[in-house]
């Protein structure tokens, strides 16, 4: 009976496999290092074979963009600029209003919460759509006025295309678990707030990204170049430091920098006629 039981648990347990596809991402990089990866192009242009193009838009939002041509934008406000564009998906999280519209455009497919709707449950959210899987690792938020925490009010959010892993870290007000490490997987770009008090202080920054050892860091949730300087001064003894000086990047799992690279992006909103 105990052998029986303990068929009955694998064969479950296979059957539970096959209908989740395994994260690639939960795995050792093995990519071959390059240099090219930086491409100017407007959000309307086809994206490369096997890359993923992300656009800087403001504050925390990226459009990242698929070869063939799904997209998916990050801490959505509702207004991306004066085009006419609807993403395939949506994420936000709810530290402040400028994460998050409570009037997301109903002809978005996917829109995707980073918190629950009951005060501290959390969401768990896993959306594949062939080209792009996107998931998410519920992290605690500091409450409103910063009066305690809400548990699991926010998400970091990773997106997996082209072989490529891409974890956007949010409002994140706290270093991760190393459950949340592990959740999170390997990450060859990320998105971190580099404010340095609103989100996580710098050194908290630092040792979150010396953890995630991502090949690619942007920079986001900064208030000026002054803001924007102490992260990058503080990063260069172990990360090589681009200021693009555009607001595109165009990655590739076999272009990823030899060396740890922080890629400044300067935001900018979509708009017509690009």
């Amino acid at each position: 009976m105990i052998r029986l039981a303990l068929f009955l648990s694998l064969m479950a347990s296979a059957a539970v496999a096959q209908e989740r596809q395994p994260s690639h991402c939960i795995a050792v990089a093995d990519a071959t290092p390059g240099v090219e990866y930086i491409h100017r192009a407007a959000y309307t242009d086809p994206v490369p074979e096997q890359s993923v193009r992300l656009r800087y838009i403001t504050h925390a939002s990226f459009l990242l963009q698929t070869e063939g041509g799904l997209s998916a934008v990050t801490d959505f406000t509702g207004f991306l600029g004066n085009v006419d564009f609807i993403p395939d998906v949506v994420t936000m999280n709810h530290a402040h209003s400028t994460h998050w519209t409570a009037h997301p455009d109903p002809a978005i497919p996917n829109v995707l919460p980073g918190w629950g709707e009951e005060f501290g449950a959390g969401i768990d959210h896993y959306v594949d759509l062939g080209e792009m899987v996107i998931r998410n690792v519920s992290t605690d938020i500091r409450s409103a006025w910063g009066e305690g925490v809400e548990p699991e009010g926010n998400s970091i959010f990773v997106f997996e295309a082209a072989g490529l892993c891409i974890g956007h870290l949010g409002h994140l007000h706290h270093e991760p678990t190393d459950e949340q490490y592990i959740a999170i997987g390997r990450m060859d770009v990320v998105m971190v707030a580099v404010d340095g008090g609103l989100t996580l202080d710098l050194p908290a920054v630092f040792r979150v990204m010396n953890r995630l050892k991502a090949s690619i860091v942007i920079p986001m949730h900064w208030f000026g170049d002054g803001t924007l300087g102490a992260f990058l001064d503080g990063m260069r003894e172990r990360f090589d430091v681009v200021l693009t000086e555009g607001s595109e990047l165009t990655v590739s799992l076999e272009r990823l920098p030899a060396q740890p690279t922080v890629m400044v992006l300067r935001p900018a909103y979509l708009r017509e006629g690009e």
